[in-house]
C-alpha cells in the first residue's frame, strides 16, 4: 500500500519476521510507506504497535490515530535517505541548547533555571563527557568544540528509527541535552517535559494561564511523549 486509503479494504492485520526486521501484512500483503518502500520495522514490539493501529481502524481510515505508523514512515522515507543531514541538524542544537541560555532577571527565575538545568549539564558532562556552559542572556556564545563533537558523535550513533524519535525529542523540547536524557531515562518523561517548560511555567505563574497557549503546549507534550515511546519501541 503506497498511500493512505480512505476506506478499510482488508480483514486481517498481521506481521512476520523478514530480512532486516518485521513486516506488517494486510491480508497477507506487505504494507508500503508513502514513498512505496516496504514497511519493515526493527523490533517485534514496534511491529505489534503498528498492527494494533491498523487493526483498530474502522470503515474509514484515520491517520491521526496511527502515530507509530507515521513515525515509521518518517524513519524509512525521510531519515533513512538523509541520516547524516538529520543528525547534523540535531547536533547543532548543542551550540544553542535551551538549558544553556539563562535569564538575567529576575532572581527567582534565574534560580529556578539553575535548579532545573544545572544538573542536566552536570549529567551530560559525566555521562557523555560533554561539558556545556550556561550563558546569561540571549546573545550567542560558542561552546567547547570537543563537547560539541562528543554530542554530535552520539547523535550520529542512532539508527534511522531512533533518530526519527530523537528528532522530535530534541525539536519539541529545544534541547539536545533533554533529548539525550530522555533516551537514557535520566528522569521520568513527564519530568523531562516539565524541565523543558521552565520559562513557560514561569510566565504562567506570573500572568496566569492562556488557554490557547495551554492547548498548543498539550499538543507538543503529547508529541514529546509519543517520541519517547517510539524511541523505546525502536530498541531491541
Amino acid at each position: 500500500m503506497s498511500e493512505w486509503a480512505k476506506k478499510r479494504f482488508w480483514k486481517e492485520t498481521t506481521y512476520e519476521a523478514t530480512d532486516g526486521g518485521f513486516k506488517v501484512l494486510l491480508d497477507g500483503r506487505g504494507v508500503k510507506t508513502p514513498a512505496k518502500a516496504p514497511l519493515i520495522v526493527p523490533t517485534e514490539a514496534m511491529a505489534q504497535a503498528v498492527v494494533a493501529e491498523w487493526d483498530a481502524q474502522d470503515e474509514k481510515i484515520d491517520p491521526s490515530t496511527m502515530p507509530v505508523t507515521r513515525s515509521v514512515n518518517a524513519a524509512i522515507d525521510k531519515v533513512a535517505v538523509q541520516h547524516g543531514e538529520v543528525a547534523d541538524m540535531l547536533a547543532e542544537y548543542g551550540g544553542s541548547d535551551l538549558v544553556c541560555y539563562r535569564a538575567t532577571t529576575p532572581e527567582e527565575l534565574i534560580a529556578r533555571q539553575a535548579e532545573a538545568w544545572d544538573p542536566l549539564l552536570d549529567w551530560a558532562a559525566e555521562t557523555i563527557d560533554a561539558r556545556l556552559k550556561p550563558v546569561a542572556g540571549v546573545m550567542f556564545e560558542s561552546q567547547d568544540v570537543d563537547a560539541l563533537s562528543k554530542l554530535s558523535e552520539k547523535t550520529h550513533s542512532f539508527d534511522n528509527f531512533e533518530l526519527a524519535a530523537f528528532h522530535d525529542l530534541v525539536g519539541i523540547s529545544g534541547s539536545l541535552i533533554i533529548g539525550f536524557a530522555a533516551t537514557c531515562d535520566l528522569h521520568p518523561i513527564d519530568r523531562l517535559w516539565e524541565l523543558s517548560r521552565i520559562d513557560e511555567q514561569w510566565q504562567e505563574d506570573q500572568w496566569g494561564r492562556d488557554e490557547d497557549a495551554a492547548e498548543e503546549a498539550e499538543k507538543k507534550r503529547q508529541a514529546f511523549m509519543h517520541a519517547y515511546t517510539f524511541f523505546n519501541l525502536s530498541k531491541d
